[in-house]
């Protein structure tokens, strides 16, 4: 079968998802943001203080439709897809953490936000931190879930868990291997990552298979990881300047990072209280959405 035929028949698969996640409600509305050299899928809904979601690996922006549904009565809730992954554009380069966190101010500039709530999960941990340390007077609080920091903290020891082996799966062959095989791919990552894997159903599965079959959409998956070396450079530097000091909940899944999450983002914040979402693994929003939902509002709202 040719790429090109591949690729072709996932350009079908993602004109029509399977609605396996919640959809966002009508209070949203779509637009694609011109932001720091490349164009972002973003979804937007409501008015009042801004709250900025922004998702992993694995997933899409997609994943937060439930707390975004909760959310946006009060908040200004901006759910972009990240350079690379999702509905956003597929450049070549920039996947460093400390560049996506300027794709990510470059969406509050063109959405006039001036400061914002950052909850994230997975690489999106990554990029917020990244973001907040280097624009620190325009974040007001983090909810980060589930995933180590480059560099700092207990990396070193993620480097050999030999679940983390995806980390150095990159190079010129790796999307020729993957390709057509999006779906096996990701359900490795669904299945040994969660703690109830049944709860990331048929449908969610699929939704998400069409999406990272785009046209390069795997390879610029694997780019996040391939830049995590240059992530850790940049994250040592930026905790060189100082940690974080405004207020920081880090949610681990119960059989996954759970209660010590909260000792990982110590590493980079002052200000941490720590928090475990219930009969979760890693994929927190799929396992477990109306837990993280509300640690997630009562957390923002106080």
């Amino acid at each position: 079968m040719s790429r090109r035929f591949v690729f072709a028949i996932a350009a079908l698969l993602v004109a029509a998802p399977a609605h396996a996640i919640e959809p966002f409600t009508a209070a949203f509305k779509t637009q694609e943001i011109t932001a720091n050299g490349t164009i972002l899928h973003v979804r937007v809904g409501g008015s009042g203080p801004a709250v900025v979601l922004l998702h992993g690996f694995g997933d899409t922006g997609d994943m937060w439709a439930p707390l975004a549904a909760k959310l946006v009565p009060g908040h200004l809730v901006i759910v972009p897809d990240l350079r690379g992954m999702g509905l956003s554009a597929h450049p070549d380069a920039g996947y460093t953490k400390k560049n996506e966190a300027l794709d990510i101010a470059g969406v509050m500039d063109a959405l006039k936000v001036q400061k914002a709530d950052l909850v994230t999960h997975d690489i999106g941990n990554m990029v917020g931190y990244a973001l907040a340390a280097q624009i620190p007077d325009r974040i007001t609080k983090w909810v980060v879930i589930d995933a180590p920091l480059p560099g700092v903290g207990n990396w070193a020891a993620q480097l050999s868990n030999p679940k983390t082996w995806h980390f150095n799966f990159h190079g010129p062959d790796e999307e020729r291997l993957v390709v057509g095989r999006e779906r096996i791919f990701l359900d490795r990552f669904y299945n040994e990552l969660s703690a109830h894997p049944e709860r990331i159903d048929e449908a969610t599965r699929s939704h998400y298979a069409a999406l990272y079959a785009r046209p390069h959409a795997m390879h610029d998956a694997l780019e996040q990881f391939a830049a995590f070396s240059q992530d850790g450079i940049d994250n040592r530097a930026f905790l060189a300047k100082g940690k974080l000091t405004f207020p920081v909940l880090a949610l681990g899944g119960e059989k996954s990072y759970g209660a010590g999450m909260a000792g990982e983002i110590s590493a980079v914040a002052s200000n941490v209280k720590g928090g475990v979402v219930p009969e979760a693994g890693h994929w927190v929003m799929e396992e477990n959405p109306s837990a993280v939902t509300k640690l997630v509002v009562d957390f923002l709202t106080k």
